[in-house]
């Protein structure tokens, strides 16, 4: 008895020590947030209707497509918001005709890398958004390297095309997404790291593997609740793998850099890994093994992934409507007869039909349902008065806009020849930013995939060429169509905000005469 009396003399002692700490912080935490105003409760709801906060976060996680459409044919031209699977924080979604006020805002009050930073759950998957050096080297180094890049990159396109595709005599069934992967990545990391390492097998299983894992590793964090995040996203079996594929592609990378840094100025090779440790230099950045190794991975991940997806949507678009097929072959041949037989950088620019699938199948097929993806770091009101406070991301509905009638005449259908007609009429009236604006690289207030602003994708010159060289390079090689049995157009698959097409499919090619 004494025993039990001493404990609870005891217990009653401890309680007594600690409950001035636990009156305080529910005082700091919980009171505050129990008499606190709801600094967005100004902005309309959309999916709340559905339920609780995690209903309408699990009806994002399966279907943002339909709850942005809602909420743009609701609040066109203001404002809403939505549970989504970024943060506990909802995003609040604005109309395209403040794009051109939100983007002379400068960085420290809307940031582009701090969006970023949210949707791909940099904790987790180590994505490193940021970084001054990629842009800068892009834009002032690959960029205008194009035109003479442009032989060894229609080479790569070729020789991988031989080495992935079978020979196709007959009808022959093709994974076009698995063999896409390893073509971009080898395309890609000629620029990358150069001819001698982008076909190297163990390189394209670290840059593909990596690529795939980033997705698996964001895709499972979005499943869970954000509350639980910091207790069990580092247990999750894609963030596990996605730790090892990291390792791998260091282990990779570390001798490559190692042996660039000790080459003599004169032998410094003409690739993005040379310009990206030349950038981070003038910067004065961290150029350590390390951390080239890291945003050479970012990069990989950024132009293998969008440019895959982007090439595979277009391969079902073409098996789907085979009578493109003729039409872009006719265009192909002539431009390259033109040209000397050679895919230039001005024979691709006059692909003019062959960008426009591609441009629709943006349009039709984008990579998300949202664009122009900010986080607010300082409040501020639009024009119309509305106040956005500060935590929140800001976006623009992408997707609900592209299938606005009043934007796209028939926007449900997919028109593979629709931005060459819309080009040709502008230039015909004499309208020639207009007909530019119908081009594949083109952003504006309607065509918002590669972004808007000074933060518009700038590798999307590079990937522009990557795809077109392979659509041309395959389109003359080859007919295509849909598996026997297949019901229209393969669909693309819709998770936490973004569509991807069904890597498990397979088209059947055909190879043609020469």
């Amino acid at each position: 008895m004494a025993d039990v009396v001493t404990f609870s003399q005891l217990l009653a002692e401890k309680l007594y020590l600690v409950l001035p700490t636990i009156v305080a912080l529910l005082a700091v935490i919980v009171v505050p947030r129990v008499f606190a105003t709801d600094p967005l409760k100004h902005i309309p709801d959309v999916g709340l209707e559905l339920g609780s906060e995690e209903k309408r976060r699990q009806a994002f996680l399966m279907d943002s497509r339909h709850l942005y459409q809602d909420g743009y044919k609701k609040f066109k031209d203001g404002i809403f918001k939505l549970v989504t699977t970024r943060s506990s924080t909802p995003v609040v979604v604005v109309a395209p005709k403040y794009l051109n006020e939100l983007k002379r805002l400068p960085d420290d009050v809307l940031s582009f890398d701090m969006a970023i930073a949210e949707t791909m759950h940099v904790k987790y998957t180590q994505i490193e958004p940021g970084n001054k050096s990629i842009p800068y080297a892009i834009k002032t180094s690959l960029t205008p390297a194009l035109p003479r890049l442009s032989p060894p990159l229609t080479d790569e396109v070729r020789e991988s095309f031989g080495l992935e595709m079978p020979p196709c005599d007959d009808w022959t069934s093709v994974n076009i997404n698995r063999a896409l992967l390893r073509v971009v990545a080898m395309v890609s990391g000629r620029i990358f790291i150069g001819p001698e390492l982008c076909r190297s097998e163990e390189y394209l299983d670290a840059a593909i593997n990596y690529t795939i894992e980033v997705m698996h590793a964001r895709g499972e964090v979005d499943g869970l609740a954000p509350w639980k995040r910091p207790f069990l996203a580092r247990r999750l079996p894609a963030v596990k793998r996605l730790e090892a594929r990291i390792k791998q592609a260091h282990d990779f990378m570390q001798p490559v850099i190692e042996a660039r840094k000790r080459l003599p100025a004169d032998q410094k090779p003409d690739d993005m890994l040379q310009w990206l440790m030349e950038s981070q230099e003038k910067f004065g950045e961290d150029n350590s093994v390390e951390k080239l190794a890291r945003l050479q991975l970012g990069l990989s991940f950024a132009a293998i992934h969008t440019t895959t997806m982007t090439a595979t949507n277009a391969f079902y678009n073409l098996a789907a409507y085979p009578h493109l097929i003729p039409i872009l072959r006719e265009e192909i041949l002539s431009v390259l007869a033109e040209h000397n037989g050679e895919m230039s950088a001005p024979a691709l620019q006059a692909m003019k039909k062959v960008d426009s699938v591609l441009k629709e199948t943006l349009r039709f097929h984008p990579p998300g349902t949202g664009s122009f993806s900010r986080k607010v770091l300082k409040p501020f009101n639009l024009s119309s008065g509305e106040h956005i406070p500060k935590g929140v991301v800001i976006e623009v509905p992408a997707h609900a806009i592209a299938r606005d009638p009043n934007v796209f005449a028939n926007p449900d259908d997919f028109d593979g020849l629709r931005f060459y007609n819309l080009r040709q009429e502008a230039r015909e009236k004499g309208e020639v930013e207009a007909a530019a604006q119908n081009q594949f690289v083109s952003v504006s207030q309607s065509s918002l995939t590669f972004g808007y602003g000074r933060h518009a994708c700038p590798g999307r010159f590079l990937a522009a060429n990557e795809i077109k060289m392979i659509v041309a390079t395959a389109v003359m090689m080859f007919d295509m169509q849909l598996e026997e049995g297949a019901e229209g157009r393969y669909q693309n698959f819709e998770f936490g905000g973004t569509s991807v097409p069904d890597p498990s499919k397979t088209l059947r090619f055909k190879r043609v005469a020469q």
